[in-house]
């Protein structure tokens, strides 16, 4: 790996030729932020032996209003122009047509600004296509809805918003060997976080943060992460200052102050702050539980001193390939005392390891620590967790246990056969609703104990819920992009411990369903 000063500085000199196109900077020269020269001189300067170019993927992921169409625009300008590739085929890649146009439409404006340019690229507007006359290259919008492109022969690949990718199809359409008969290609990746894990965007994130932080090592990826780390403080300017390196430039911090301002006092908004302006992969659209409440709820539990009290089962079996849940609650003794929780998780031997290399969460550091128990093969042992739940019956007053009524036949059938009174329980609005609220109320109270539970806190994180016209509330599990098994289960103990505390003593009864 050398640098070559020369081409650096011929990658410079062309993008800072052009000029911006939008508001109060429309005609004002292309003059590369430090952030944004350091990407160029990195990613254009760095070759190999042979004298091209040593990174063929480069991963940016920066907060909105950074210029990053700007960027993006002057980057496929290059390519196409630029960089002496005869015949080359320069892509503008985005989810919809519409997203892959914004780049593409920056780009036609540079170009209507720079007499060079404008003499030698002649534009397609129909096709979405320029076309760089001298070298024969062309520039061209492709989408998600029109990747079926194989056989392209790639020189370059501005991929615009790649966390809104619907999946991995175009990426790997346009990635994978399409290159290949070029000596230099170029994979453009500029996005800012988003929120599906699941996703490709999720996956070249982690592959950047294992490079950046020396996991792993491909000498021909060049990762940039701007963002606030998970356990900064959201409400610091500093942090602002460390997320948006355009700060006072680009975006002025009055923006910021005024946004931050409104999101506090909603959790919706919260998340798209952190998401947009902080750059933070937030766990889904609308996170559901404040998870500083869930935290002040950290109150001891000791599951010695609760033998012999009444309690209420919650099960989740989810499928046998994945954590199964049990929850116990115990009803408040007085009017000072807390609905206490007590979670049990399961999960198969044989795919722990495989599971914290594919979901990146670490069950084995949970199991080390007791807080996930595993069962013996590939697939979850249900009568070992049937004799496990014999077992914490004779240690505590089991009253109820309730379950998904669409799964667990044989098990419920087996708990009854050892004694238990085993209650169905529907996933529908009407069953979930009220305790799942109810859930939320006695957070915002402090009037529940966890323990600080590890699993339980991140399923709770990973909550998405559903509503209903009417305003009833369930969790989702399909919208919820990780397990949320062991909150599920909690939101069914609650129930039936709220519905038969003291027998007839229901807190629906003394004030009715809340709404939230």
């Amino acid at each position: 790996m050398a640098y070559n000063k020369q081409l650096a500085d011929r990658a410079v000199a062309f993008i800072n030729s052009l000029k911006h196109t939008k508001g109060t900077w429309h005609g004002v020269p292309f003059e590369l932020l430090p952030w944004q020269d350091k990407i160029i001189r990195d990613i254009f300067g760095t070759v190999k032996d042979n004298g091209y170019r040593q990174y063929n993927t480069a991963y940016v992921e920066i907060p909105k209003k950074q210029g990053k169409s700007e960027i993006a625009a002057a980057i496929a300008l290059y390519l196409l122009a630029g960089d002496g590739e005869w015949g080359a085929e320069v892509y503008g890649c985005a989810a919809d047509r519409q997203q892959a146009s914004i780049v593409f439409d920056v780009a036609c404006n540079m170009v209507e600004q720079c007499p060079a340019l404008k003499k030698r690229i002649k534009p397609i507007m129909s096709q979405k296509r320029l076309v760089y006359q001298p070298l024969n290259s062309f520039y061209q919008v492709l989408s998600a809805e029109s990747y079926t492109k194989h056989g392209l022969n790639v020189h370059g690949v501005v991929f615009d918003e790649l966390h809104a990718q619907p999946n991995r199809a175009l990426y790997d359409v346009m990635t994978h060997g399409s290159g290949d008969a070029r000596k230099q290609p170029l994979f453009f990746l500029i996005t800012t976080a988003g929120t599906d894990r699941n996703s490709i965007c999720w996956e070249i994130h982690q592959k950047s943060k294992d490079i950046l932080e020396g996991r792993k090592h491909d000498r021909s990826f060049y990762p940039v992460i701007y963002g606030a780390d998970d356990d900064d403080d959201w409400g610091s300017e500093k942090v602002w200052a460390k997320a948006n390196p355009s700060l006072g430039i680009t975006v002025e911090i009055d923006k910021l102050r005024i946004a931050y301002e409104s999101a506090k006092e909603n959790p919706a908004e919260e998340n798209l702050f952190r998401q947009l302006r902080l750059n933070q992969w937030v766990k889904q659209s609308v996170r559901w539980m404040p998870m500083d409440a869930w935290d002040k709820c950290d109150f001891q539990v000791d599951a010695e001193k609760l033998k012999g009290r009444e309690c209420y089962g919650g099960l989740d079996l989810s499928s046998s390939t994945d954590i199964t849940a049990f929850v116990l609650v115990f009803p408040p003794l007085n009017e000072d005392d807390k609905y206490i929780v007590l979670p049990f998780f399961w999960i198969p031997e044989d795919t722990i390891d495989l599971r914290v290399r594919r979901d990146h969460v670490p069950y084995d550091v949970w199991k080390a620590k007791g807080q996930v128990i595993t069962t013996e093969g590939n697939v979850i042992h249900y009568g070992y967790i049937e004799n496990f739940i014999e077992d914490l019956g004779t240690k505590y007053n089991i009253k109820e246990i309730a379950f998904d009524r669409w799964g667990a036949v044989q098990m419920t059938q087996n708990l009854e056969g050892m004694g238990f009174t085993v209650v169905p329980f529907g996933q529908g609005f009407k069953d979930m609703s009220p305790p799942t609220k109810e859930l939320m109320k006695l957070v915002l109270e402090q009037k529940i104990a966890h323990g600080g539970n590890v699993p339980l806190r991140w399923m709770m994180d990973n909550v998405f819920v559903r509503t209903d016209p009417a305003g009833n509330v369930k969790m989702d599990k399909e919208k919820s992009t990780e397990r949320i098994d062991g909150a599920v289960a909690l939101v069914m103990a609650l129930d039936r411990a709220i519905r038969n505390k003291g027998t007839t003593d229901s807190v629906y009864n003394d004030r009715g369903i809340i709404i939230i």
